[in-house]
């Protein structure tokens, strides 16, 4: 409708030179500039909402909303009624939200003193009235959601489908829906002719193929006739692929923004947001770890300098402000994010230097470490350099952050192993592991001890998680491919998908006159949505995501992230509400982070 609005506002421009009513044409402009329907862009309606929302001007929010009810809400059913109150409702607390995050508590005053005698009586804003008083309102249960990024994204989607689809059924003066008739016309008649124009080509290429094929079945020969019948499956194998994310397709998510986080300056090894969703770290090869924040801004909270190199990384379950660092030299470091300060540094095994993996069980204040005796290569090399095996001898142990304490170290059958990888499932009492040998092990963490292990991959076994039923587990190797096993019949397959090289690395970024720098993986390559469903997984220029079908079926790509100019080398999903946040990090060092907007069926 904005378009033939758009149009129509042109042919009586057009109209009024034509005539020479120039003073008449002055008036229509100046109208149309103080238009506050916006020539019914809802694009540009949400635009000025949010314009008088940063400028704190309160009383002209209200006066804008007040018109566009009684112009555009008033017409409505009653049956709509209850969700225009919701919107305002949210508007407003919209407002509020950003008087807080931009710190300026008289404006945010200013709103309860004005709205006080409205809102007082309604039993939704009985809280709020506290709203002010609370010294941090973010951390408070009942406002926290409220000041992340996913609320107001879904807000925002939420406002402008309601009006797009208002503006879409309201009914038109007849120039508009003339003008909308004249377009359709003109519209199908070009596809009447596009049309045309393929079917030309495609008619004489199948009169010629099937006169090539008459000519092969006349030559009688066996290995040219039956050439022809693979290439036509591949060909409609292809079409099948691409036709997913089509209009047939039913999209999953929306992508609603993209942000990049540039503060590292060397290629990303672990990336992980913290159970909250609020914070995430991020450690690059040259042992720099980051905490920021990316809610309502993106912003460093600390950076953290270590003079030994740092292999990987885990937040703390509880307390979630806590980060284990692990290094390469055989010490985890217990870092305060909140204080900015080491707390402690625990010595694990000199034998076995290198901790390659930290998981924090959900459940309590353990956490599984796995160190590795010395390698030949770091986390980096040069194409051409040699290429040395890495040694398998490792040990896994628990230990405690509060006692900080070894509390035992685990059996590893058939021998010690360096363990690559490791996952807890959600109350923590099994722990699943990925190991350099190829095998998986699951761990009964109320016994302590090795409940089932099976040989899952040829070669490394790179990244390992729990599906969202816990009842099977998925493992990325250095095989390439992605496996799903079901965990109650001792490691069965249930199904297995073939990923290509750049999801599964190592990864390789070329540089100039012929450099190459190639990574081998370190961090998570995988995550999950919320409900499991569908899978993010690493490509070259950026995140893919797919949806789980069936072993036969195949995997189903839904979306590209995209954004990226490296190859992407570890991922994260952090789900919340209706909105998630993907972080895909990549070896030029750029993190992106793209909020997703779940379309629910």
């Amino acid at each position: 409708m904005a378009s033939a609005v758009e149009r129509t506002d042109d042919l009586v421009r057009e109209y009024l030179i034509y005539r020479g009513f120039t003073s008449t044409l002055k008036h229509l402009d100046s109208e149309i500039k103080a238009d506050k329907e916006k020539g019914f862009r809802v694009d540009k309606i949400i635009d000025q909402l949010q314009h008088l929302i940063q400028s704190y001007d309160l009383t002209g929010l209200k006066e804008y909303w007040t018109y566009l009810d009684r112009r555009l809400f008033s017409r409505l059913e009653d049956v709509y009624r209850p969700t225009v109150n919701k919107l305002r409702t949210s508007l407003y607390r919209f407002y509020i939200i950003h008087t807080v995050q931009m710190k300026n508590p008289e404006k945010t005053q200013e709103f309860f003193l004005k709205q006080v005698l409205e809102l007082q009586a309604q039993p939704e804003w009985r809280d709020w009235f506290a709203l002010p008083f609370i010294p941090a309102p973010e951390q408070n249960p009942s406002f926290s959601p409220y000041f992340s990024r996913q609320w107001a994204d879904t807000f925002l989607v939420s406002l402008h489908n309601f009006l797009s689809v208002l503006f879409q059924s309201s009914p038109q003066p007849v120039l508009l829906s003339f003008d909308s008739e004249v377009q359709r016309i003109t519209s199908v008649q070009e596809e009447s002719e596009q049309l045309r124009q393929q079917v030309r080509p495609s008619l004489v290429s199948s009169l010629v193929s099937n006169a090539c094929y008459s000519e092969k079945k006349n030559d009688s020969d066996p290995d040219t006739q039956t050439e022809a019948l693979p290439d036509q499956t591949d060909s409609t194998n292809q079409t099948r692929v691409c036709d997913v994310g089509g209009a047939s397709v039913e999209q999953p998510f929306i992508k609603l923004s993209q942000e990049e986080y540039i503060e590292h300056h060397s290629s990303i090894m672990h990336c992980r947001v913290d159970c909250s969703g609020r914070r995430v770290a991020s450690l690059d090869v040259d042992g720099v770890v980051k905490v920021w924040a990316f809610n309502p801004i993106m912003q460093t909270k600390a950076t953290i300098m270590s003079k030994s190199p740092l292999l990987s990384l885990e937040w703390a379950a509880k307390p979630n402000r806590l980060l284990l660092l692990g290094s390469g030299v055989g010490t985890v470091k217990l870092y305060d994010t909140d204080a900015k300060k080491s707390l402690y540094e625990m010595t694990i095994d000199d034998i076995h230097p290198r901790i390659l993996s930290l998981a924090c069980s959900p459940s309590g204040t353990s956490f599984v470490c796995s160190a590795a005796a010395p390698a030949a290569q770091s986390g980096v090399v040069m194409e051409g350099e040699a290429q040395v095996s890495a040694p398998v001898s490792g040990q896994l142990l628990l230990w405690d952050t509060k006692t900080v304490k070894q509390q035992l170290q685990f059996a590893l059958e058939p021998g010690p192993v360096a363990i690559n990888c490791t996952a807890f499932n959600h109350n923590g009492n099994l722990l699943v592991t990925g190991a350099a040998d190829g095998m998986i092990r699951l761990f009964d963490m109320q016994r302590y001890e090795s409940a089932l292990s099976w040989k899952a991959h040829d070669g490394e076994v790179y990244s390992v998680e729990f599906s969202y039923d816990e009842n099977t587990v998925f493992s990325i190797g250095e095989d390439g491919k992605f496996v799903q096993w079901n965990i109650h019949r001792c490691g069965v397959k249930q199904s297995e998908y073939s990923l290509s090289q750049d999801a599964v690395g190592p990864f390789v970024l070329s540089g100039y006159s012929g450099y190459k720098q190639v990574q081998v993986p370190r961090g998570r390559l995988f995550a999950f949505d919320s409900e499991g469903q569908h899978v993010l997984t690493c490509s070259s220029n950026g995140g893919n995501i797919y949806r789980l079908n069936k072993a036969d079926a195949g995997l189903e790509s839904v979306l590209s992230l995209g954004g990226h100019k490296a190859p992407v080398v570890t991922v994260d999903w952090c789900s919340a509400m209706d909105c998630g946040t993907c972080l895909t990090a990549s070896m030029d060092g750029k993190i992106k982070l793209s909020t997703l907007l779940a379309q629910k069926p």
